[in-house]
């Protein structure tokens, strides 16, 4: 398979079920956030985690692929066919119980904290921007996109504020407040 395939030269590119869309157009948008997303988490991976964190976010980012895939796809063709390209309710209990669980470990919030920490932290505060700004993108498709997809981004980046919260808790660095 090529890289380059020049069907984008003229600023427009295929949607799964074969329409042609422009580059700038909602949905592409806002896939391409949640492109912009997954590579936040591949960078936090790029840091020296606790192997578990690593493996949860390994699991987020194949999430993502499965929620770009459907964002992409507007005639729902993909998904009925290609399992790992679905978000489901399964997959936002997943996100709920791993905030519930790694909040366990951190001390209550009092106040708003500002980003930063370690690198690894301070990148997934990016993430959860990143997030936000998918969410909103996504919350803007018309027709409106399956509610599920909306649920997944919103608990994610909780569960994002969560994880940087976590990682900078275990290095020791104490977060700043507001």
């Amino acid at each position: 398979m090529k890289i380059y395939t020049r069907t984008g030269d003229a600023g427009e590119t295929s949607l799964f079920d074969g329409t042609r869309a422009r580059k700038d157009d909602a949905r592409v948008d806002a896939y391409g956030e949640v492109d912009e997303l997954n590579a936040w988490l591949g960078f936090v991976r790029a840091s020296s985690l606790d192997p578990t964190l690593d493996e949860e976010l390994l699991a987020l980012q194949r999430d993502l692929f499965a929620l770009g895939a459907q964002l992409a796809d507007p005639s729902d063709r993909l998904a009925p066919r290609v399992t790992k390209a679905v978000i489901d309710d399964a997959h936002i209990v997943r996100l709920e119980e791993l905030i519930d669980r790694l909040e366990e470990e951190l001390p209550p919030l009092r106040r708003f904290i500002l980003a930063g920490g370690t690198s690894a932290g301070a990148a997934l505060h990016v993430a959860r921007t990143v997030c936000r700004r998918a969410e909103r993108r996504i919350v803007a498709l018309h027709p409106p996109i399956d509610p599920v997809l909306l649920r997944y981004v919103n608990r994610l980046s909780d569960l994002l504020f969560v994880l940087a919260r976590v990682i900078n808790h275990r290095a020791g660095v104490t977060e700043t407040e507001w």
